[in-house]
C-alpha cells in the first residue's frame, strides 16, 4: 500500500506526466478511512483515475496550486474533516492555538473560509477546469446561511466559491458518476440530474419541479422567512420522500437535488475495503505527526446516519438520518488488519460510528415511506414504531473479542442511552458495561431543564436517571468502579438562567462535577443554530430565548460549575440576577457561599459545614 502523490515530484516517481484530478484539502494528508479526503481520493482511485491530493497549499501565492499542472479533468475542494472556521475559533469566537489536522497540531495552515479561498484562488489560475466543492464546509453551507463569526446571513458557498458543483453528503457515489461524466467528454454545466449535488443557473432556466424556500434576499431581511427557510431545507433531507429545493439569490437560482441513497451494506463494505494505509503521510514524521489520528487510528467504522437527530448536530442536515452499516465479515477483516499494524496493543479502541449503538433504520415504515417530516425517533419520547434491538451488534461485538491479537474492545464515539433503554433485552447492556467501558462511559444528556431538551431535540432527564441506576448496578454486579462521564451544554437556545440553575441544582443533587462545558456553538446547517439567530423556534414559529453576549453565557456557564471558587463572582451574580439569593449561603441545599455580608441572606448561619462532603474526579461522592 502506498500514498498518493502529494507533490509533484512523487507524482513523477510513479511515472504520470499529468493527474486526472487534483485533490484539494485543508487538512495535512491523513489515508485513514475515518478521514473524508482519504475515502474520496481512494474511492477515485479505484475507480481507475489518476489522483494527487493537494494538502494544506499556500493560498497567499501561486506556485502551490500549481505544482501538479492543469488536472485532466477537475479540481475536488474540502476545507478538511471540519469546517475551517471551527478549527480557527473556539465558541467564544477566540482564535484557537491549535489544530489537530494539521501535522505537529501547528494552527493557521488553512484560511479562513478555505473553501471558497481554495476554490477562488483554482478559477482565477484555470478557469476553463471544474472545481467540485465538497466536505462538511461545502455541505452545511449549501443555502443562504447564518455565520456566526461574521454575524451576518451569507449567500450559498456555491456563490462564493465560484464553483461548478457542490457535492453534499458523504459524496462517494455523485463523486464516481461526476467523474466518469466528465471522463465522457460531457460538460460540467450540464450536469444538474445527479442526485446529492447542488448547481446554480440563471432563474428562467429554473426546473419546474420541487419546493422553493425564501430567497436571498428575504432571509437577509426578515428572521421568520429565515426559519421558514431552514424549516422546508431540514424537512426535504431524505433521499426517499424529499424534494429538490431550490432557493433565489438575484438573478441566479440554487439548486438542491434530492439527497444521493445511502450506500447500501455491499458499497460500505467496498468503500472500507480499499487499500488504507491508515497513517499520515510520512513527510509529517519530522513534525510529529497530525494528533487526529490517535484518536481514531485503531477504530472501526461500523455505521453512518443517526436518527435520533439532535437539534444543535449537522449530522442530520449532511450524513442523514437513515442508517445503514456494514457487515460483520467487513468488519472482522479489518479488525484483523489492525493486529499486523506495527503500533497495535491489542486495543480496538472504538466500534462505532455517529451513534454507536445503532445499526438499523429506527422502524420498517422507512424503508417506503422514508423518516418521517418534522419528527424525532427518540425525543421528547421514543416513537411507538422504534425497534430497539442491540442483537446484531453485540454479536459483532462478541467475534470481535475473540479476533486473534486482540485484546479489549472499547466503545467510545457515544451511545443512544434512551433507545437502550427500550431494549427489552439487558444482554447487551451488561456485556457493554462488562467489557467495552474503558473506565468511563460518555453519554450525553446536555441538560436536565424539559423546556431546553424540547428545543435540543433530546429525551427528558428522567432517561438518563433511569440509565445511570441501570448502568451503575450492572456495573456493581462485576464488582468494578467504572464512571459515567455527561456531556453537558450551556446557552443551547431556550436556555434561561433558571434553567441554567435548575441543571446546576440538578448536578449538585447527583453529586455531577463535569470538568469541562461546552458552550453552545452555533455552526451552519442546524436547528437549533437557527434558532440562535432568529430567536424563533421555525417549527413553532414561537419566541425563543437566546443567551447572546458574552457576559450571559459565562454567567450560564459558571453555574454548571458553580463548584469552582473561580466561578464565585459569575454564580453570585447569576443567583442575584435570578432572584435565587436561598441558594447562597451555608445551608446543605445552596450553591455556594457568601462572598461577604453573610447576614442579607435568608439560610440558616449554623449549617456552615452541612452538606460539604468531598468528591472523587469523577464527581461521584468517596467512600
Amino acid at each position: 500500500m502506498s500514498f498518493l502523490p502529494i507533490t509533484k515530484k512523487e507524482m513523477l516517481e510513479r511515472g504520470w506526466e499529468y493527474v486526472d484530478f487534483v485533490y484539494v484539502t485543508g487538512d495535512s494528508y491523513v489515508d485513514h478511512p475515518s478521514f473524508g479526503a482519504a475515502i474520496i481520493t481512494r474511492v477515485l482511485e479505484s475507480k481507475g483515475y489518476r489522483v494527487a491530493v493537494l494538502s494544506q497549499p499556500d493560498w497567499k501565492s501561486d506556485a502551490d496550486f500549481l505544482q501538479f499542472g492543469k488536472p485532466r479533468l477537475a479540481f475536488f475542494v474540502t476545507s478538511g474533516n471540519i469546517d475551517s472556521m471551527v478549527a480557527h475559533y473556539t465558541a467564544a469566537k477566540r482564535l484557537r492555538h491549535d489544530d489537530a489536522y494539521t501535522a505537529g497540531g501547528v494552527a493557521g495552515k488553512r484560511p479562513d473560509r478555505a473553501v471558497i479561498v481554495y476554490s477562488n484562488k483554482l478559477k482565477e489560475l484555470f478557469p476553463d477546469t471544474p472545481v467540485i466543492i465538497g466536505g462538511l464546509e461545502a455541505s452545511l453551507r449549501r443555502f443562504a446561511h447564518y455565520d456566526y463569526w461574521d454575524d451576518k446571513i451569507r449567500p450559498s458557498i456555491l456563490i462564493d466559491s465560484k464553483a461548478d458543483l457542490l457535492s453534499f453528503g458523504m459524496g462517494e457515489n455523485q463523486t464516481i458518476e461526476i467523474a466518469d461524466r466528465l471522463n465522457n467528454g460531457e460538460s460540467i454545466s450540464t450536469m444538474r440530474d445527479i442526485l446529492g449535488t447542488v448547481y446554480a443557473c440563471p432563474t428562467v432556466e429554473t426546473t419546474y419541479e420541487g419546493v422553493e424556500c425564501p430567497s436571498y434576499d428575504n432571509v437577509l431581511n426578515s428572521k421568520k422567512e429565515y426559519a421558514k427557510s431552514c424549516r422546508i431545507q431540514q424537512d426535504e433531507q431524505d433521499h426517499i420522500r424529499g424534494r429538490v429545493i431550490k432557493q433565489k439569490h438575484g438573478k441566479t437560482m440554487i439548486v438542491q437535488n434530492k439527497p444521493m441513497p445511502p450506500l447500501t451494506q455491499k458499497e460500505l463494505d467496498w468503500v472500507y475495503s480499499l487499500p488504507y494505509t491508515r497513517r499520515y503521510h510520512p513527510s509529517y514524521e519530522a513534525l510529529g505527526g497530525v494528533p487526529a489520528i490517535r484518536e481514531v487510528e485503531f477504530s472501526i467504522t461500523h455505521n453512518r446516519g443517526c436518527f435520533g437527530a439532535c437539534n444543535f448536530c449537522s449530522i442530520a442536515f449532511h450524513q442523514g438520518r437513515y442508517v445503514t452499516s456494514r457487515s460483520k465479515k467487513s468488519l472482522l477483516i479489518e479488525a484483523e488488519k489492525l493486529t499486523y499494524m506495527p503500533n497495535f496493543k491489542g486495543y480496538i479502541h472504538d466500534v462505532g460510528g455517529p451513534t454507536a449503538n445503532f445499526r438499523k433504520p429506527s422502524c420498517e415504515l422507512q424503508e417506503d415511506n422514508g423518516l418521517c417530516k418534522g419528527k424525532k425517533c427518540l425525543a421528547p419520547s421514543p416513537c411507538k414504531n422504534l425497534i430497539a434491538d442491540h442483537s446484531e451488534y453485540l454479536d459483532i461485538l462478541r467475534e470481535l473479542r475473540e479476533v486473534k491479537g486482540v485484546k479489549k474492545v472499547f466503545i467510545r464515539s457515544g451511545i443512544r442511552y434512551d433507545y437502550l433503554l427500550q431494549d427489552k433485552d439487558d444482554e447487551f447492556f451488561r456485556e457493554l458495561v462488562k467489557y467495552h467501558v474503558s473506565g468511563q462511559l460518555k453519554v450525553a444528556p446536555e441538560h436536565c431543564s424539559a423546556a431546553v431538551l424540547d428545543k435540543m431535540g433530546k429525551p427528558h432527564i428522567k432517561a438518563y436517571i433511569d440509565f445511570s441506576k441501570k448502568y451503575f448496578s450492572f456495573t456493581n454486579d462485576i464488582n468494578k468502579e467504572q464512571y459515567l462521564v455527561p456531556y453537558l451544554m450551556s446557552s443551547h437556545p431556550g436556555s434561561t438562567l433558571n434553567d441554567a440553575i435548575e441543571l446546576a441544582l440538578f448536578l449538585k443533587k447527583n453529586h455531577i462535577r463535569p470538568e469541562q462545558v461546552q458552550d453552545f456553538y452555533p455552526t451552519p446547517g442546524t436547528i437549533s443554530t437557527c434558532m440562535f439567530y432568529t430567536e424563533l423556534d421555525p417549527y413553532t414559529m414561537e419566541k425563543v430565548y437566546v443567551a447572546k453576549t458574552e457576559h450571559d453565557k459565562a454567567l450560564q456557564r459558571a453555574l454548571l460549575q458553580y463548584f469552582n471558587p473561580k466561578n464565585q463572582k459569575l454564580v453570585e451574580e447569576a443567583l442575584k440576577k435570578a432572584n435565587r439569593l436561598d441558594l447562597i449561603g451555608f445551608d446543605k441545599k445552596c450553591l455556594i457561599r457568601p462572598s461577604s455580608k453573610p447576614n442579607q441572606y435568608s439560610n440558616n448561619q449554623s449549617n456552615k459545614q452541612r452538606g460539604n462532603k468531598p468528591y472523587n474526579k469523577s464527581g461521584r461522592k468517596k467512600r
